[in-house]
């Protein structure tokens, strides 16, 4: 398909066709011809006195030649004025990743000869232009990256029809759009997503990622065009405690999309580049009152579900083998739920929709088809947790109390055994209906749904005592 050219390329090819012209005008003249762009005289990576940017090479005798210069370049295209730092980089990793990422390759490695931070800006390959001194790219700049880039999108991977097959969430790659550029090798590059010479749309990326139009164009997550965080019309407003500030034109969750939750540089969360280290922080972002309902509130409650505590969720763990934990990724997809429509029990809530769970037989699923299979997950494990309530026989496994060869049960996983009379059934409650875990396990909350915490033993949604004489609720 055609593709527009990598301007990069386009503009070294401009540079060796004219090389008595000063390399200055001939980038100039290339960011108005080369489709419609912005100056990088007007961009921060005008290094010169003159440039608009926090940062500036005392001394730089023109916007270009901080990284090009027309003659005695380095041998690597596109007439490279920098040292390679030949520095080793921790690169990306994460349980779910199926590409094969290596050390920065190609153009890559050029960007990291100023974003590692280990060279100084001034020394160039080309003696003449160097201006001397020691400034560096800082830890504390903006574009500073280092060495590590476990925090940072992988680079430099193949990215072709073969990775979209087998890691089944990957649009394949002959539907990219012209903006973003694999190398001639097939491989993501820093150039896919960001154009050096093009400011126009923000932090250089290639094409606008408002609704995240930008992540989309590889990413196919199930389900995500359905899902509430894609169509949420819900203003951020000063939400996420200035987490997304550097997206101002980021009017909605809908506009913030993927970047709600991850950042594709500098995450702190490194794994699956989260805003946040620990996973329920990057709800709380929004689910904290300011933007959603307040559900943060709700674990600090006496009886709760334990997310605080220092687990890890993987999208990809088997409940048969995981390490015992609770994060909010084990009830809620963030890709898929959503609020409507409707589920009657025992068909999974939207809010839960996509998660994997265990069945009434004990078998794993990675997609849960009832609610009681996503309790199942911990509540029906291989290692339950004791009663609260002392009973005559006692059996931690939940599966096992709700099981349909029991003489009775609650109509969680089958609809119960008497279905004539029964006096105390309160209407319009029926035998043949069924009933969530949540109908029992759930907030003392009006506004909030859900087994997130309750002021009630064990998480109920009112009070249950078991003690003769005393009040129910």
């Amino acid at each position: 398909m055609n593709r527009k050219p990598n301007r990069i390329v386009e503009v070294a090819r401009l540079a060796a066709w004219l090389p008595v012209l000063p390399l200055l005008p001939v980038l100039l003249w290339a960011s108005s011809s080369l489709g419609q762009m912005t100056s990088i005289v007007t961009s921060k990576h005008n290094l010169t006195a003159s440039g608009p940017g926090p940062i500036r090479i005392v001394g730089a005798g023109n916007v270009c030649s901080p990284c090009h210069t027309s003659h005695a370049s380095n041998p690597i295209a596109p007439l490279w004025n920098r040292f390679d730092s030949g520095a080793y980089y921790q690169v990306y990793s994460s349980p779910t990743l199926t590409a094969e990422v290596p050390q920065p390759t190609g153009s890559s490695r050029l960007c990291l000869s100023c974003h590692d931070g280990t060279i100084a800006l001034g020394q160039t390959y080309n003696p003449r232009n160097q201006t001397g001194g020691s400034l560096a790219l800082s830890p504390s700049a903006a574009g500073y990256l280092g060495t590590d880039l476990r925090d940072d999108h992988p680079i430099s991977f193949v990215y072709d029809s073969a990775l979209a097959l087998k890691n089944g969430q990957l649009n394949d790659p002959s539907s990219l759009p012209a903006a973003l550029h694999r190398d001639r090798e097939n491989r993501v590059q820093c150039t896919t997503c960001h154009d050096p010479h093009d400011n126009s749309h923000g932090y250089f990326l290639t094409m606008d990622n408002t609704q995240s139009q930008m992540c989309k164009s590889c990413h196919n997550l199930a389900n995500w065009s359905t899902s509430g965080h894609a169509n949420s019309s819900a203003s951020i407003g000063s939400g996420g405690g200035g987490r997304w500030q550097r997206l101002t034109t980021a009017g909605s969750v809908r506009d913030l999309a993927c970047e709600a939750c991850h950042r594709p540089h500098s995450a702190g969360g490194r794994e699956w580049l989260l805003y946040s280290v620990a996973e329920e922080d990057n709800c709380y972002a929004c689910h904290n009152g300011t933007i959603a309902k307040n559900v943060s509130s709700e674990f600090l409650k006496v009886y709760r579900h334990s997310v605080e505590q220092p687990a890890t969720h993987s999208p990809n763990e088997n409940p048969a083998t995981m390490t015992m934990h609770v994060k909010c990724g084990d009830c809620h997809n963030p890709h898929q739920a959503a609020a409507i429509p409707a589920a009657t029990a025992p068909l999974v809530p939207p809010q839960m929709k996509g998660v994997s769970g265990v069945q009434q037989g004990g078998a794993t699923v990675a997609t849960a088809t009832y609610e009681y299979e996503v309790c199942y997950k911990c509540h029906a494990s291989r290692n339950p947790a004791t009663p609260v309530v002392n009973r005559v026989i006692s059996e931690p496994n939940i599966a096992n109390r709700f099981s349909p060869s029991n003489l009775g049960f609650h109509p969680v996983a089958a609809v119960g055994k008497n279905l004539t009379t029964v006096p105390s059934l309160i209407s319009p409650r029926r035998t043949t209906d069924r009933l969530y875990c949540t109908s029992c396990h759930g907030s003392d909350s009006t506004t909030v749904r859900g087994p997130h915490g309750s002021t009630y033993s064990p998480l109920l949604i009112l009070n249950d005592v078991t003690i003769d004489n005393t009040a129910e609720g």
